[in-house]
C-alpha cells in the first residue's frame, strides 16, 4: 500500500506505523486517517503480524486533528472528519493485534485520544498529555470517549475542564500509559514490549482483546457469561489444544497460528 502521511514497516511478527506529518506536529488529517484505516483494515486482514506499533516522526506525538482540514470549511466536511476519526479509532480496538503506542513529545486532544485508543503505552520521561480544546472554545468531546475509558471520570474531566498538560509520570499513575521510559530507551522498551507480547499465539490474542472488549462495560454477570463462554471455546482451538499439552509434556507449545 502506498501511504503520503503514514510509513509502514514490517519486524519479524511485529508492524509499525509511523505517523510522518512532522512538520505538522502529526496532526490528523483526513487523508492520514483515511491511511490508517486502509492499513489497519490490511493488517487485520493479512494478519502477517502479531503485535502492531503506532509511533510519530518529528519532535512530538500528535497535536490533535489538522484544524487546517476545517476552518473555513462547511459541517458536511467536519462530519466527515470525525466519522473517519472515530472509525480509526475503533479499528485500534478491533483489530485482532496488540497494539502499543509508543509515545514522545507532546500527545495532545484526538493525539491524546489515540494513545488512549491504543490497547497499551509506552511513554518517554519528557511526554505530555493534554485535551486543550476548552482553549479554543471546542470541547474534546470525542478524545474524551477513550480518555474516561483509560483514566476514569475526575481524572478525565480534570483533563478536559483545565486543559492542563500532565506529565508522563502524572500519566503512568492515571493509567493513561503502561510505562515511562529514558528518551533514550523508548524504542528498545516499546520493542521488547511488543515482543514479548508477540511469543504468543495470534489467535490467542485475538480471541481475548476481542472478549475483553466485549466484555469491560457489561454488568458482572453479563460479563461473566460471555468471558466463559469465550474461554470454553479457546480451549478447543487448535492453538488452545497446543498450548495445554505443551504445559501437560512440559515442552515449549508450537503455536499454528503464528
Amino acid at each position: 500500500m502506498d501511504f503520503q502521511s503514514i510509513t509502514y514497516e514490517k519486524e519479524g511478527d511485529l508492524g509499525i506505523v509511523t505517523l510522518n506529518r512532522p512538520g505538522r506536529q502529526n496532526a490528523l488529517s483526513i487523508a492520514l486517517l483515511e491511511e490508517m484505516n486502509r492499513l489497519l483494515a490490511g493488517i487485520a486482514q493479512s494478519r502477517e503480524v502479531k503485535v502492531l506499533i503506532v509511533r510519530a516522526a518529528g519532535k512530538n506525538f500528535c497535536a490533535g486533528h489538522d484544524l487546517t482540514d476545517l476552518a473555513g470549511k462547511d459541517i458536511t466536511v467536519c462530519n466527515t472528519m470525525f466519522s473517519i476519526c472515530a472509525e480509526m479509532m475503533l479499528r485500534l480496538q478491533r483489530i485482532p493485534q496488540p497494539v502499543i503506542a509508543q509515545v514522545h513529545g507532546v500527545a495532545t486532544a484526538a493525539g491524546c485520544q489515540l494513545v488512549a485508543a491504543c490497547d497499551l503505552a509506552v511513554a518517554e520521561e519528557g511526554a505530555r498529555f493534554g485535551t486543550p480544546g476548552v482553549n479554543l472554545g471546542v470541547f474534546c468531546s470525542t478524545p474524551a470517549v477513550s480518555i474516561v475509558r483509560a483514566v476514569g471520570r475526575k481524572r478525565a474531566l480534570e483533563m478536559l475542564f483545565t486543559a492542563r498538560l500532565i506529565g508522563a509520570r502524572e500519566a503512568e499513575q492515571w493509567g493513561l500509559v503502561n510505562r515511562v521510559v529514558p528518551a533514550d530507551r523508548l524504542e528498545a522498551e516499546t520493542l521488547e514490549l511488543a515482543r514479548h507480547i508477540a511469543k504468543a499465539s495470534l489467535s490467542c490474542l485475538a480471541i481475548g482483546k476481542q472478549a475483553f472488549y466485549s466484555q469491560v462495560n457489561l454488568p458482572d454477570p453479563a460479563a461473566y457469561d460471555l468471558a466463559s463462554n469465550v474461554i470454553v471455546n479457546n480451549f478447543f482451538t487448535e492453538d488452545g489444544k497446543e498450548g495445554v499439552a505443551a504445559f501437560l509434556e512440559k515442552r515449549k507449545p508450537v503455536w499454528k497460528d503464528q
